[in-house]
């Protein structure tokens, strides 16, 4: 079991090992804003060592058959199921995450990601025959791509590590993955676990900041770079990867819209609408960030909307009535409140809203009516407990505002007419949209992102094509 109370180290060639310069970085519990411990500051010669022992563990584990590699990967996920209580309290202490939502949800997601790439590990696209030119025989091979550096954010630790750690090794490659600097405990307890099923150097972890990333993406050895974060940091990583040809996955922002239309029972669409823009605190690239009324609807909506977001609470784990805990850190707290600060005249703030308490990075959920296409609430993503809303008059008017933004994450549609939802759903320029539900996912399902959102999905069995390579082999079949 990690100790999040002392310097937590690097996982590398199955084991924990401590940084070349001995520097950390500070763990904060977001509830209380205190100091509870410390992780590693891994520098060049931290992430050149990781990386040159995935790559030398990327052999032999490239060379398994999927069979072996579809045995490692369910006891990896029988592992984490039986070290629950484990993973729940790392994941609760690190990101102040109600324990329901992490035992109900988070750690079943998990595993099942898990589980379901184990599986997909024996359905890879395999070896095709044919004479596709006279005389000459065809084989088609897919492989692994290659040791894969991977980058995850703070606000689903274990859930994101899972599904980025899970296709890559399916597919047969070695993997070092780098989690958020303020969350990399339960990253490292899954390191920890999967070293008695993987072979040494298979899968590490490495902790770091911002700098720690940068490395591995200029480091010679990684062919694919994987990231789940910002906008910005998306762009970043796909420039400087540009210089060596790397392969990029980039799972990047979101500002879904929720567009519902006048047929909608009410009451019922505002609950669903209000656990889809608050859940985990707003911290999802999925989170129902804009609802889009018709006009039919709008005010009774909102009010439904604001009445029930008010009666939300928010709290530590250990509040058992609270439905999400505090943002995860001080940069993030900032940001939100920066947003709520810079509101336009013209927006009219619905609920309480804001910050609370007199410590802990706790925000109130905040509902804002009056907003204008252009306005910063509207146009970028907040990663918090805020949610829009604004009037429609037509179908047009609805695509207008709901494709008026840069990302392409997530949408939904909320009508009764199954012909409108399927025209609307098909004009969305958005990797997932939802009909009559906001933010459902199974892991037979791609989520990939458009536009400023990404590319790449790190679910389904489509998750599993960033990290292969096809080669043609072609044989005369001419007598020599």
């Amino acid at each position: 079991m990690v100790d999040s109370s002392a310097v937590l180290r690097n996982f590398v060639g199955g084991e924990y090992v401590d940084t070349v310069d001995g520097e950390t970085t500070p763990l904060v519990d977001p509830c209380t804003e205190e100091e509870v411990g410390s992780a590693g500051l891994s520098r060049w010669a931290d992430v050149d060592g990781a990386l040159r022992r995935a790559e030398s563990a990327q052999e032999t584990w490239a060379g398994t058959t999927p069979a072996d590699r579809q045995r490692a990967l369910l006891k990896l996920a029988d592992s984490v199921e039986d070290a629950a209580a484990d993973f729940v309290f790392a994941e609760c202490a690190m990101t102040g995450k109600p324990v329901r939502q992490v035992v109900e949800e988070e750690l079943p997601q998990a595993v099942d990601q898990i589980r379901f790439f184990a599986g997909a590990a024996r359905v890879l696209d395999g070896t095709a025959g044919g004479e596709y030119l006279a005389g000459h025989a065809s084989m088609l091979h897919s492989e692994p791509l290659g040791v894969c550096a991977q980058v995850t954010p703070h606000s689903h630790p274990l859930v994101f590590a899972a599904s980025s750690v899970a296709p890559a090794l399916a597919a047969g490659n070695a993997v070092v993955l780098k989690p958020a600097e303020t969350t990399p405990t339960t990253s490292l307890l899954l390191a920890e676990h999967a070293a008695a099923v993987l072979p040494p150097g298979v899968f590490n972890v490495i902790c770091g900041d911002r700098d720690t990333g940068r490395a591995m993406v200029a480091h010679e050895t990684p062919r694919l770079i994987a990231l789940t974060g910002a906008v910005r940091s998306g762009m970043e990583v796909a420039g400087s990867a540009a210089g060596d040809l790397k392969r990029v996955h980039l799972r990047l922002g979101g500002k879904a819209p929720a567009v519902v239309f006048a047929d909608v029972d009410v009451p019922d669409t505002a609950a669903r609408l209000v656990r889809a823009a608050f859940a985990n605190g707003g911290q999802d690239c999925l989170s129902a960030t804009r609802v889009l009324a018709a006009d039919a609807v709008y005010d009774e909506l909102l009010a439904e909307i604001a009445a029930r977001a008010e009666a939300l609470r928010t709290g530590p784990p250990q509040d058992v009535s609270a439905d999400y805990g505090p943002l995860n850190n001080a940069v993030q707290f900032d940001q939100v409140n920066g947003v709520l600060q810079r509101l336009p005249d013209h927006a009219e703030v619905l609920t309480t809203g804001g910050p609370t308490g007199s410590r802990g990075y706790f925000v109130r959920p905040t509902v804002i009516a009056g907003v204008e296409q252009d306005d910063e609430v509207v146009q970028n993503e907040v990663f918090g407990p805020v949610l829009t809303v604004q009037r429609f008059t037509d179908v047009e008017d609805a695509l207008l505002l709901a494709n008026g933004v840069r990302y392409g994450r997530a949408a939904s549609v909320w009508t009764a007419d199954n012909a409108l939802a399927a025209r609307v759903a098909s004009a969305l320029s958005f990797g997932s949209v939802w009909v009559n539900t906001h933010g459902s996912v199974a892991a037979e399902m791609p989520h990939n992102g458009f536009r400023h959102s990404g590319h790449g999905t790190g679910v389904s069995r489509h998750g599993l094509d960033d990290y292969t390579r096809f080669k043609h082999v072609m044989t005369s079949l001419k007598p020599s």
